[in-house]
């Protein structure tokens, strides 16, 4: 009998304010770029993708997170770029989020500890506003988007014809500054 997987990432997720906002943004950068727009309930910044885990170590992934210490933090996303390759067009932050980092690094480090894959590409932070773009765009915004992040979760991606579904399996609080 197979074992049971599911595949699994860290997600930040923005507030209802934010993600308001990102999903109009999302929609404007698809039809400028020829992409199709994240839906809104889709709208996330990973943290950590670990992809395919057998059921059982989910509770480990579980377990490693409890132990992360980050600081509650504002992000600021003003950049909006793409990757040509994959067709994506993204919201990033023109300058490094110090805070984002630590905690991208703290999970990285408890990931690595517990022997879990992590990417050794330099982290890029960044939101999803659109698939299959044909055109790259290269702009900020006048005003960035902002929210503060409070927690971060451990989500399942399910993967069906229509796209993937997101469940969050767990979330963490982080320590009020």
């Amino acid at each position: 009998m197979a074992e049971s997987t599911q595949r699994v990432f860290f997600a930040l997720w923005p507030d209802a304010p934010a993600r308001a906002i990102i999903a109009g943004l999302a929609r404007e950068v698809a039809l400028e770029s020829g992409g199709r727009p994240t839906a809104l309930n889709h709208i996330h910044l990973t943290l950590a993708f670990v992809g395919e885990q057998p059921a059982i170590r989910v509770d480990s992934l579980r377990r490693l997170a409890g132990v992360v210490r980050a600081r509650t933090f504002m992000l600021a996303l003003d950049e909006i770029g793409g990757f040509r390759r994959t067709g994506i067009a993204w919201l990033g932050s023109s300058t490094a989020q110090p805070e984002l980092a630590a905690l991208h690094d703290d999970l990285t480090r408890a990931l690595q500890s517990r022997g879990f894959p992590v990417d050794e590409r330099p982290y890029a932070p960044h939101l999803t506003l659109a698939r299959r773009s044909t055109t790259v765009i290269d702009r900020r915004l006048s005003q960035p988007i902002r929210w503060r992040v409070n927690s971060f979760t451990l989500m399942a991606s399910e993967l069906a014809s229509s796209g993937p579904a997101y469940r969050t399996i767990a979330e963490w609080s982080l320590v009020t500054a």
